[in-house]
């Protein structure tokens, strides 16, 4: 198996276990806070990183590399983690998984302004076209009780495209997992004391599920995941293998349906296929 099939493996494996990321985040903020559930989830994995660092004994990052792996790590340990379980708390997981069709163009928007290289203009018609689907579709929900989730989750979509570009662009000069582990070793201290002061008052009150998500998130969404994802980026090309992103809303539906039993309704489908014809559209018009 080739250098270039390895990393589309990789980045689908990555794909796979991100997908499951926000039905987890759903089940497991039902009886963790938001506050808590990001910052004990990033805490867990930043000691699995750590572990990680020593054992394969990695340098240092050097000091011009830790702005950029500060923005990492506010963009996927802090800020998505704390901005999806704060959406999740007023709406589903599978509304929620309608805005992941929009983070492969955030994640070009930031790329471009980190590469400084351009894309076309008809590669912002059909990003344009992609975010009014999305908008049309919140819209027509239940808007009045789910502002609060639908401005979260646009947020959460941003500073994740954010994350996202940088820490490819960092993914050449470190490596994969070293980015991630890195991003979550910065972030450590401040997690571990936010966690230590939003613990829940009483443990024996939180449901096994709870306790599962709580597990996931913060060992494969917050760690594996960002190895197979940023190892896949690093071998089968940034621009290539980032389409897989592509997959994940229709995996996300896949799994709230399996893992929640949330319903599926044909308007989200259509959202999602709508969407991701717009993100293939910016793609082909990107050459």
């Amino acid at each position: 198996m080739n250098k270039i099939t390895n990393g589309w493996l990789n980045g689908f494996i990555g794909v796979i276990i991100f997908s499951i990321s926000l039905p987890a985040t759903r089940v497991a903020v039902q009886d963790f806070g938001p506050i808590f559930l990001t910052s004990a989830r990033a805490s867990i994995a930043s000691i699995l990183a750590i572990i990680l660092l020593i054992l394969f004994k990695q340098k240092l990052p050097k000091t011009d590399q830790l702005y950029s792996l500060a923005i990492v790590s506010i963009g996927v340990v802090v800020g998505f983690p704390l901005l999806t379980a704060i959406a999740l708390q007023y709406i589903s997981a599978s509304h929620s998984i309608i805005f992941i069709g929009l983070l492969p163009l955030m994640t070009a928007l930031f790329g471009a302004i980190f590469t400084k290289q351009m894309p076309t203009i008809a590669f912002w018609i059909f990003s344009s076209l992609g975010a009014v689907v999305v908008v049309f579709y919140a819209v027509q929900q239940d808007f009045s009780t789910s502002i609060i989730g639908n401005l979260a989750m646009a947020a959460a979509i941003l500073i994740c495209g954010l994350g996202y570009a940088k820490g490819a662009v960092l993914t050449k000069q470190l490596g994969g997992w070293q980015v991630i582990s890195w991003a979550l070793v910065i972030s450590f201290p401040i997690m571990l004391v936010i966690a230590a002061f939003n613990m829940p008052i009483q443990f024996n009150t939180i449901g096994m599920s709870a306790w599962i998500g709580l597990a996931y998130v913060s060992v494969f969404s917050m760690l594996v995941g960002f190895i197979f994802w940023y190892k896949g980026l690093a071998q089968g090309g940034i621009a290539a293998v980032s389409q897989l992103q592509l997959l994940q809303p229709f995996l996300g539906l896949c799994w709230a349906a399996l893992l929640l039993g949330e319903s599926i309704k044909w308007q989200m489908i259509a959202t999602t296929i709508l969407v991701t014809i717009c993100v293939l559209g910016t793609k082909y018009f990107n050459k």
